[in-house]
Parts: C-alpha cells; sequence; structure tokens
C-alpha cells in the first residue's frame, strides 16, 4: 500500500487507469505470506479470506459515500476531520504512519530473507568470529540500497517502477504453478482442515492483502467519472481475491505445513523460474520503499521547514533518519511473518474496517442516510473489526517474544 495525501490529485484520470491503480494498490507484499496465512488456520480460514475480502471491499465503498456527502474532502484524513475533528484526523494519521513505518521496515526483512536464501554464505567475519551473519548483512545491504531514493526531491519514476505490482504478483503465481506442476514439486499435500490456534495469524495476514484504504479517496477524487468507482472497486477486489486464492492455494498444495512465511524461501534455488521468482521479489519492494516512506517523510519536513530549515538539507536528515530507524527495528524484529502479522491485526484492521464504519455511522447521521439496519450491519462489522484487532494482535507480540 502506498498512500497519498495529495490533496490535488491528478483530475482527469480515465476509469481503466483508475482500475488499474486500485489493483496495484491492493497488489503488495502479502501475496508473499498469503500460503503461510492459509498453513496457519487450515484450509477452513479460506473462509474468512474471502469474508474479509467481501468487508474491505464494502468498507470501501462506504468511504466512497462519505466523500459524495462531504465534497470538499479529498483524502482519508480529511474525512476523519469531518466526522470527528482534529483528534480524530491525528488518530487516524498516527494509525497511517506507523502500518506505513512497519511496512517498509518488513520490506528490509524481505530483502534480508530472500537475498540469504539465494546467498546463504553471505557473511562478514572478522578473525572466525561473526560480525554480520547473513540476514543481519543483507538488512544493511538493501537499507543502503534504497538511501538514495530518500533523499530525492521527486519519486516519479519511482512511481512507474513500482506500478509493476499486479506483473509481479502474475509473475510469482505463474512461476510458482510452474514449479509445482512442471519441475516436480507437485500438488501433494493436503494439509489440515482447521488449526484454531493458527486462526488469529492467518486473519491478521489476511487482512495485510487489503490494507489500502487510505489510497482510495485520491483515486477517487483523480476520477473524471467518479460513478464508476464502485464498479472499479468491485473489479479490483475480485481480481486481486483471485490471485491472492490462487496463491495460497497453490502454496499449501506444494508445501503443506512446511511453508514458510515467505513462499519464495521454500522454492529451490537452483531451478531458473524459483530465481526468476526471488529475483523479482527483491527488486520489486526495493522500488516501492522511498514512495512508502514519503507521506511521513512529507509530514515530518513541513514542520521541520517552518522553522526555516533547507528543504535538501531537511530531506536528507529525515530521510536517513528513516531508514536508520527501520534497519534497527528489522535487525531487532527480524520476523517477517509475525511483523506482517502485527500490521493486519492491529493497523489494517483499524485503517480498512473499524474506521470507515465508524466515520460513515458519523457522516451519514447528518445527512440521514444510514437506515436502522444498515447502522446495526455496521456496529457488527465495528465489533467485529475489534476482536480481530484484539485476538491477531496479542497472537503476533507473543509470537514475536517466543521467536526473539
Amino acid at each position: 500500500m502506498e498512500y497519498s495525501d495529495d490533496s490535488n490529485g491528478d483530475v482527469g484520470v480515465s476509469s481503466v487507469h483508475a482500475c488499474f491503480n486500485t489493483l496495484n494498490s491492493l497488489s503488495g507484499v502479502g501475496i508473499l505470506a498469503i500460503p503461510y496465512a492459509l498453513a496457519s488456520g487450515g484450509w477452513i480460514s479460506i473462509l474468512f479470506f474471502f469474508l474479509i475480502g467481501a468487508t474491505t471491499w464494502y468498507t470501501g465503498l462506504l468511504l466512497q459515500r462519505c466523500l459524495k456527502l462531504e465534497p470538499t474532502t479529498r483524502s482519508y484524513p480529511d474525512i476523519t476531520y469531518k466526522a470527528f475533528g482534529k483528534k480524530g484526523r491525528l488518530l487516524v494519521s498516527i494509525f497511517i504512519y506507523i502500518e506505513l513505518y512497519l511496512v517498509a521496515t518488513a520490506i528490509l526483512i524481505l530483502e534480508a530473507d530472500n537475498m540469504s536464501h539465494m546467498f546463504p554464505h553471505a557473511a562478514i567475519r572478522f578473525r572466525g568470529c561473526f560480525i554480520l551473519d547473513k540476514k543481519n548483512l543483507f538488512i544493511v545491504v538493501a537499507s543502503l540500497i534504497v538511501l538514495p531514493t530518500v533523499w530525492l526531491e521527486t519519486q516519479v519514476f519511482l512511481s512507474y517502477i513500482s506500478a509493476g505490482g499486479i506483473l509481479v504478483s502474475c509473475i510469482l503465481v505463474m512461476s510458482i504453478f510452474w514449479i509445482g506442476a512442471i519441475e516436480g514439486v507437485g500438488f501433494k499435500n493436503k494439509g489440515v482442515l482447521v488449526n484454531w490456534p493458527g486462526i488469529p495469524t492467518s486473519v491478521s495476514l489476511y487482512l495485510v492483502c487489503y490494507t489500502a484504504h487510505p489510497v482510495f479517496p485520491t483515486i477517487y477524487n483523480s476520477m473524471k467519472n467518479k460513478n464508476h468507482f464502485p464498479k472499479i472497486l468491485f473489479i479490483s477486489f475480485a481480481l486481486s481475491s483471485m490471485i491472492y486464492g490462487v496463491m495460497a492455494i497453490f502454496g499449501y498444495l506444494m508445501y503443506g505445513e512446511e511453508v514458510q512465511s515467505q513462499i519464495t524461501l521454500n522454492l529451490p534455488t537452483h531451478k531458473v523460474s524459483a530465481v526468476i521468482a526471488i529475483s523479482t521479489t527483491i527488486v520489486s519492494p526495493l522500488t516501492k520503499y522511498a514512495l512508502i516512506l514519503s507521506p511521513i517523510m512529507e509530514a515530518i519536513n513541513t514542520r521541520l521547514m517552518k522553522a526555516n530549515y533547507k528543504r535538501r538539507s531537511v530531506r536528507m536528515l529525515t530521510g536517513t533518519g528513516l531508514v536508520l530507524g527501520t534497519i534497527l527495528v528489522a535487525l531487532v524484529v527480524p520476523l517477517f511473518g509475525y511483523v506482517m502479522s502485527l500490521i493486519g491485526a492491529l493497523l489494517t484492521s483499524f485503517t480498512s474496517i473499524v474506521f470507515p464504519c465508524a466515520i460513515y455511522l458519523k457522516i451519514s447521521k447528518g445527512y440521514r442516510r444510514c437506515v436502522e439496519f444498515e447502522s446495526v450491519v455496521l456496529v457488527v462489522i465495528i465489533a467485529m473489526g475489534l476482536v480481530l484487532m484484539v485476538t491477531g494482535t496479542y497472537s503476533a507480540i507473543v509470537g514475536i517474544i517466543v521467536h526473539l
């Protein structure tokens, strides 16, 4: 997910372009973890996946309704301000920024895991002692690669490169299928019907697949024909759910309970198709890193530039500071699956389920648009989101503590 708070937008974007942008916003690193999510909860957990998909599609529509009721609003925080004032806007902004920060951290962990898988003997030693083992080494290497990108005044060219998220997802699915069907791995694992202790982790990771709501208002406001947005949202959710679902089923059938938090870590590195999949996984997230952190940087830069600091110096300072911060978290908690689970449970459940419903209840009340039955449905969804938040966050934190 890439959040934008650009109030200007690209007015006049075609419906096809908007559909591409929406689908791309839903195509993230969650595709690597979704086979692990299915393995964590068992086959029955896929019902939760489709339930979450349907729920987040509906809450996306709620945001669009709020935008229609309040035409002057341009972004997710703007809608929150209309509903709950400055405190509400501050709260949702904090959640979004923490989410973006942890996604950037997860990218460094992902890079380190996959580079370690490709180069298992890499390490820095001095007199026979490890200074940096392979995982920590590649966290540092990945951060050095992305550091210059956060210093740039504009990431326009990165926007075009990172827009390949849909293509990357398709390449990964095709590579996994090729390895399973053609290169001997097969689809022989039956898996288990249900694993109740793993359901919270499973649901949290499913939530990560739908962590795109903060960009929906920007996409909606950029459209030439805004009436097409509900159709575009449905198509995007349907296609992304199909891609995620196919990846989950293929991965679980291939590796069963042995599937790792990133399915690329199961792939045999001597196979050409596996090298393509892993290489694509390594390159694509690196191009997204600066864009993911850019809203946080802009928020900090705006504050600092009010104190008459030079723009270029401020950008280099804040960019370097944020990169160092994500390095620190990645080194301390190098657990991709649990970090992603924490993002889904604590943050996505809030920004994609709880708050859209609460915002719509508040805004529609003034316009008398929310009927009694729908109000009950929204309260039920909010309650469900809070339950997912509490259980998933507890499970993720316990997992992190146990595995550190």
